[in-house]
């Protein structure tokens, strides 16, 4: 190994907490040494529990064996491939996850059909075999088979063993999202079998992981609007499990429906009036249901929350009748798990009249690639890049090493101001300060000493922008009637085009700016 790449391990391994490490080295040697048969004879038959959708997943199932995901699709001309893997391991957790059965254009027998085609091929299985996979399709099978009403002891005795390797392979080398899944799926496993180790585990993980992972003001810790739209549903989905099949009496319900209201409370606290969330860190379109989609559950439910004061997240909405901006002045997080994090402190979007103009450009790719580092560096954000330095190093597809942290905030009504030290190997900070008015907002940017290090403040605007004209020190969007003027030292101004996904293998050219400037740079858009 090379001695940057064991730099970047270095800071990167630091972060992780001891139960990782210990669970990371803990299975690669029982796997590689012991292996373990996880069939265990299920002893009683089971009744479909009661459920009914709140909402139906969007079709990625065809007749024809023709399945769509990431926007790729595949027909399987002969049987069905479980383990397809030409489109990325991604594309085939999708296909393992079974999501289609909850969808509205399918009968009942091509799901059955579905289910069983799988059991037929269990040996073979690859990637969906692992935990995340387990967690997901587990779901959806007590979803589809419960809404059904279907008994089948085959698909029960095959489901029931999934959970079993599932316990003992719970994802506490990641921590973060994924070992919540598998507290959530262990609550479906264990209502579904009226299970009690299942249920004494699930019950433990989701008391754990959900006290940790919800922050005080309601968001999801890894700070990805998309990932909390995703994480919400499924808790959603707990609080519907236990309401409509009374099996357990104690005070679970009660803390499920705490952390509900708040995480609903902060996800109506930076949706946009036009039902968007901002695509900051890991989000994208057409992969999580949308607010309004979440808020109707909730209300299903019989679910009550208001307005919140979004803090602890380090995200900020500003909310004018023009205009609506979302800022970031939050940390890198979480520390052991920011696998889904960007190196975007001071990243901002900004709709006007409920359409979007400066844009964070999302995600289209999981793959570890190129793309995937280009997606998360800092000048893909609405932020300000020093030389060639990133405020965080992000590589590997899902880590980051050196972390940008905010080392001071401060705010009133009128204003926030925040600086981080991202730089600091220069002997940089970065202050950025936020000055949200009725027609007009002023960013300010100062950089905490002389450099020769080049200063660029990147600006990308929304696809629909088409027109963008360029003077001495200004940039002016016709179609929209927007200004945004550059004062202080100010060096040049660059147009660029550069690709905004519109979800997973989906993108689109639209325009950036790149404002280049020395020391201190004044920014005033108005609108």
């Amino acid at each position: 190994m090379d001695r940057s790449k064991l730099v970047l391990l270095i800071h990167t391994v630091k972060h992780l907490k001891f139960k990782q490490v210990y669970y990371q080295v803990f299975y690669k040697v029982r796997n590689k040494f012991f292996k373990r048969d996880y069939a265990k004879k299920l002893e009683k038959e089971i009744e479909p529990l009661k459920w009914n959708d709140s909402f139906f997943y969007p079709n990625s199932f065809t007749k024809k064996k023709r399945f769509i995901f990431l926007n790729l699709s595949h027909q399987f001309t002969d049987k069905i491939d479980w383990n397809y893997a030409n489109f990325g391991k991604l594309w085939t957790y999708n296909l393992n996850y079974f999501d289609f059965l909850n969808q509205e254009e399918i009968s009942v027998s091509e799901g059955l059909e579905l289910i069983k085609d799988y059991l037929k091929n269990g040996e073979n299985l690859k990637d969906g075999k692992e935990p995340y996979p387990i967690s997901l399709r587990g779901i959806n099978w007590i979803k589809f088979l419960s809404k059904n009403n279907i008994s089948d002891a085959d698909i029960d005795q095959v489901l029931y063993n999934h959970y079993q390797a599932l316990i003992h392979n719970l994802e506490y080398h990641l921590l973060g999202n994924h070992l919540l899944e598998n507290g959530y799926s262990l609550l479906f496993g264990a209502f579904y079998f009226k299970d009690e180790v299942l249920y004494k585990i699930a019950k433990q993980i989701l008391t754990e992981e959900l006290s940790e992972q919800i922050l005080s003001d309601g968001a999801h810790f890894e700070l990805s609007p998309m990932y909390h739209q995703i994480l919400l549903h499924r808790l959603l989905d707990c609080i519907n499990l236990v309401k409509n099949n009374p099996w357990k009496e104690d005070r679970l319900m009660v803390f499920l429906e705490e952390k509900v209201t708040v995480m609903l409370s902060w996800l109506q606290g930076v949706t946009y009036r036009n039902g968007n969330i901002p695509m900051v860190n890991d989000s994208t379109y057409d992969i999580a249901p949308s607010s309004d989609q979440l808020f109707v559950y909730g209300s299903y439910l019989g679910l009550q929350w208001g307005e919140i004061k979004v803090s602890e997240s380090g995200y900020r909405m500003f909310r004018k009748d023009r205009y609506e901006l979302f800022v970031d002045v939050g940390q890198i997080g979480p520390k052991y798990q920011p696998g889904h994090a960007h190196s975007d402190t001071f990243n901002f979007e900004l709709y006007v009249k409920d359409k979007p103009v400066i844009v964070d450009l999302g995600i289209s790719t999981y793959e570890k690639n190129q793309l995937r580092l280009e997606e998360r560096q800092t000048a893909s954000h609405n932020t300000v890049k020093i030389g060639s330095h990133e405020q965080s190093k992000v590589w590997d597809g899902f880590r980051v090493a050196k972390r940008a942290s905010v080392i001071s905030l401060k705010e009133d009504k009128y204003k926030i101001e925040a600086t981080h030290n991202g730089y600091n190997e220069l002997g940089l900070l970065h202050t950025r300060k936020f000055f949200p008015e009725t027609s007009a907002i002023t960013i300010t940017d100062v950089i905490s000493k002389e450099t020769e290090q080049e200063q660029v403040a990147f600006f990308h605007f929304h696809p629909d922008i088409k027109e963008v004209e360029i003077s001495t020190a200004q940039v002016y969007l016709p179609n929209e009637n927007i200004g945004i003027k550059f004062d202080n030292n100010l060096l040049n101004i660059e147009t660029e085009n550069y690709e905004y996904a519109l979800g997973f293998n989906k993108k689109k050219i639209a325009i950036k700016i790149k404002v280049y400037f020395k020391t201190t740079l004044s920014t005033t858009i108005s609108i």
